[in-house]
């Protein structure tokens, strides 16, 4: 592993954050080079602002964080972050639709955030905690024919996050075509690592700094040895 902080998208999605916790959280990941800040929509402008002239991307979050909102407003809400100049969007599908079965539901919401994406990377959450294991390889399946370039597991606000097990089930549905996207509960190196092995390959979460720091402080003990 060449790079993990281009695996990082350092996030804070707190309802409550406030722009001074956005200015610092914009600064860590340019000091430490992470892949994008993950933000709520409001705070999309601030933070391109912020990150202007650097190599982070700003990341956004649409239907968040229970994806009940109709395929029209995600969306509007695509477009106006696009707007505000988000790179990447990570959108919640409508999970009371998927688990009534109204597939076509599922494909139009994700279809309408990628298309009015503009070609900009879209991750789909399908918050795992809450799905059968049929119902998270139709989510997966549904995500890849729409376009989508990752899955996503998980919003970090529900019961549990990712785990090995379900990053290994989607990966045995996308293979290399999608990339996944591992977030909630990622608080260490030793998960990050772990659930890298299992086939993630982006890393959704508050403890960036956190696990950098631990992965270099690893990486100079092995070099001393």
């Amino acid at each position: 592993m060449q790079n993990l902080a281009k695996m990082i998208d350092h996030t804070l999605l707190y309802p409550f954050a406030t722009s001074q916790e956005i200015e610092n959280l914009c600064s860590e990941a340019h000091q430490w080079n992470f892949m994008s800040v993950c933000v709520n929509p409001f705070y999309v402008s601030l933070a391109k602002r912020l990150l202007m002239g650097s190599k982070v991307k700003v990341c956004t979050v649409i239907g968040f964080p229970l994806g009940a909102t109709t395929p029209p407003t995600k969306v509007f809400e695509t477009r106006e972050v696009i707007k505000s100049g988000a790179d990447e969007v990570d959108m919640v599908i409508c999970l009371g639709a998927l688990k009534s079965g109204q597939y076509g539901i599922v494909a139009e919401d994700i279809r309408g955030v990628v298309m009015a994406a503009e070609s900009r990377i879209v991750k789909v959450i399908i918050e795992t905690c809450y799905l059968t294991r049929e119902e998270k390889l139709q989510a997966v399946q549904l995500a890849m024919e729409e376009g989508a370039h990752f899955i996503k597991t998980s919003t970090g606000f529900g019961t549990t996050g990712a785990t090995a097990e379900d990053i290994q089930l989607i990966k045995q549905v996308v293979g290399n075509n999608m990339g996944i996207k591992a977030a909630g509960g990622i608080k260490n190196l030793t998960t990050a690592l772990y659930l890298i092995e299992a086939g993630a390959t982006r890393i959704g979460t508050s403890r960036g700094v956190d696990i950098i720091q631990e992965w270099r402080e690893r990486q100079s003990l092995r070099r001393e040895r």
